[in-house]
């Protein structure tokens, strides 16, 4: 891999593990749907003069219905999801738990037919990426976590699913153009959510910069960084980003929220990561040929 790909892979990471903290410091002052209002419009708007260079909503006539599946499963129901569950959950937590979307694809990839053989390095990764959820939803939670860690889950399976989606449906689209109409639609849905929930008091500076970097960095200029590294790189290497994202938010939470590193969550972290990396082998080599759709095995930023 060239000097380049390996810094945008870098950045990359830290750009997509640094979420959970800024989502952790503004549900302090922001509720889940505000924040999401907030970071798919930013978003929108940066993306949408770049959606237009490449064909526009055009380019989706006919394929609404998959769009907006793809959609609710990669942004509108996640992104909620996450963003409640860490008004309870540490930002660290949410980060690795995130990390199963590999374990929850090999799942589904035999639900929805997929009959090829699966290695068994993939089923020892299932494993193991399941005991390390165990580990940190036992050991390493308190009262009270066991909805918030569902909800952190159900994102990830719809971060599992939804590239199942791109991948029957929505191939062929400008990676762009669709992730420009998902962030303008989820905006669209949050808007009157957010309208017709009373009055919300204006945030606070660290509250208002955690929005503002969550849609131009962390959303914005992630997806068209991450385009480019999928062209750098080739899809496959690109979906290493996945396993730099949690060390990156465990990090963070440490040193920014001061985030105990209990041992539960330093060996369940090391077991969801590392089975999760396994579970997904034979998917990276496989995303060679998904170079075309955004996010292939790769969870969107928190």
């Amino acid at each position: 891999m060239t000097r380049r790909g390996w810094l945008l892979l870098g950045a990359m990471g830290l750009i997509w593990g640094v979420p959970y903290l800024l989502i952790k410091v503004a549900v302090a002052e922001v509720s889940p749907p505000a924040l999401v209002l907030a970071r798919t419009a930013i978003g929108a708007v940066v993306l949408v003069p770049f959606a237009a260079r490449r064909g526009g909503l055009g380019v989706l006539r006919g394929r609404w219905r998959p769009v907006l599946a793809f959609a609710a499963l990669e942004i509108i129901g996640p992104w909620v999801l996450l963003s409640n569950a860490e008004v309870t959950l540490a930002s660290s937590t949410t980060g690795l738990l995130v990390a199963t979307v590999p374990v929850f694809a090999v799942v589904l990839g035999r639900l929805v037919g997929d009959r090829r053989p699966v290695a068994p390095v993939r089923w020892f990764g299932l494993v193991v990426g399941l005991a390390g959820v165990a580990l940190l939803t036992g050991l390493g939670s308190s009262p009270g976590h066991m909805w918030p860690i569902v909800q952190v889950l159900l994102a990830a399976l719809g971060y599992a699913i939804a590239p199942i989606i791109a991948d029957r449906a929505l191939q062929g689209i400008p990676p762009v153009v669709l992730t420009a109409a998902c962030l303008a639609v989820a905006a669209l849905v949050y808007l009157p959510v957010v309208a017709l929930s009373g009055q919300h008091p204006m945030p606070g500076a660290p509250a208002i910069a955690s929005l503002a970097v969550l849609g131009v960095v962390c959303t914005a200029l992630a997806f068209v960084l991450f385009f480019t590294l999928i062209t750098e790189v080739g899809a496959a290497r690109s979906t290493l980003v996945a396993y730099l994202n949690p060390l990156v938010a465990v990090t963070l939470g440490a040193l920014v929220l001061s985030e105990p590193v209990t041992a539960a969550v330093a060996v369940g972290g090391a077991l969801i990561v590392g089975g999760s990396a396994a579970a997904s082998s034979r998917h990276r080599q496989a995303a060679e040929e998904l170079v075309d759709l955004p996010l292939a095995g790769t969870p969107s930023p928190g």
